[in-house]
């Protein structure tokens, strides 16, 4: 018989337990539903949500009441000590996000899912990912384009030489905030590109030295445009065109997501450089977030490598921070790894 795997909930705020409400009528609700943490676990047949948490006391509650869970917290660390969990999902805004990864994996819980972005510093990174490592916790990270079946078509249509070799990955999503929009976009380049090692960021972004707290950025700033050069020569662009779109180009060919998901076109170059529409594989449309709740459960089951894991993370979210670095030394181009692992974007409302 399968494994039910126990979930508790930190954080019963929006992306915890309410955006499904704010999408619900949207004419590409499918591209969502079931949106948030605890609307995900529920959907699931494999995971019980069985404890939720939250400093305010009626939240938990309320949470807890709508979605079926046996007992509210207000401290997540009561919560994975009284639980018995398998299963962590974090939802609360981003400073949380290290201490809880790293309690709940000190404490046993064998999977967690954590909301973007993934923290304020590479610093707290640093010390999640040795935490998830150290005591073998699987890692999914919130950035849900990932998990769904049209964009790992597209990824594996650029593995399988669809578009010849890859030259280069556009993130069409507008002058988005550097943590709260830009991590999705970050996190896309990098998939689309191979997940592989990134060599150097050059960007810009708006703040002013005044913004700044010694080594903290107090706001969270529009990136405009940026540059990532994967180690193995593939660059990856942020341009400020919105429209929330990804175009992967290659010697023979060209990818282009559709309106943030609803739909993909391929381009194959003819004998003349010029280029023709071609048919591919069609593709469901699906919630990322339950994808990849799915896919800590397929890991789980197989103790196997998530979709989505620590490592991953750490390097879109230091492409993030690279590329504020780079317009604070006036555009330079900032090698990666970061020197400066305490620099941190962090609002006092983080």
């Amino acid at each position: 018989m399968s494994t039910t795997y126990r979930v508790g909930l930190v954080g019963c705020g929006r992306m915890g337990t309410t955006i499904d409400d704010e999408v619900r009528d949207r004419p590409n609700s499918k591209l969502f539903l079931p949106y948030s943490h605890a609307a995900a676990v529920v959907a699931c047949e494999r995971t019980e949500l069985v404890a939720v948490c939250d400093p305010v006391a009626e939240k938990a509650e309320t949470a807890r009441s709508r979605y079926g869970a046996q007992t509210a917290y207000d401290d997540p660390e009561k919560m994975i000590t009284n639980e018995g969990l398998d299963m962590v999902c974090i939802a609360t805004r981003p400073s949380p996000h290290a201490p809880v990864t790293i309690f709940a994996a000190e404490n046993g819980v064998r999977a967690i899912y954590c909301e973007k972005p993934l923290c304020n510093s590479m610093a707290e990174a640093d010390a999640m990912a040795a935490a998830i490592h150290t005591h073998g916790a699987k890692f999914n990270y919130g950035t849900q384009r990932r998990y769904v079946r049209l964009y790992r078509n597209l990824r594996e249509m650029i593995v399988a030489g669809q578009i010849g070799d890859l030259q280069a990955v556009i993130a069409h999503c507008g002058a988005s905030a550097a943590q709260w929009g830009h991590t999705h976009a970050a996190d896309m380049l990098l998939f689309l590109a191979g997940d592989g090692p990134v060599d150097w960021v050059q960007g810009s972004a708006r703040f002013e030295e005044t913004d700044w707290d010694g080594n903290r950025l107090t706001v969270d700033p529009p990136i405009e445009a940026g540059t990532v050069r994967f180690a193995d020569g593939v660059t990856g662009s942020f341009v400020p065109a919105g429209g929330y779109e990804f175009e992967v180009s290659g010697t023979e060919g060209k990818l282009r997501t559709l309106s943030n998901g609803m739909g993909y076109t391929w381009r194959r170059q003819g004998e003349y450089d010029e280029l023709h529409e071609a048919q591919g594989p069609e593709v469901p449309i699906e919630s990322g977030t339950l994808r990849a709740i799915e896919d800590l459960v397929r890991a789980l089951d197989e103790d196997a490598d998530t979709q989505g894991g620590i490592d991953v993370a750490c390097r879109s979210q230091e492409i993030i921070l690279g590329l504020v670095v780079s317009h604070r030394a006036d555009g330079a181009r900032v090698t990666l790894p970061l020197a400066d692992r305490s620099m941190s974007i962090c609002p006092d409302h983080y």
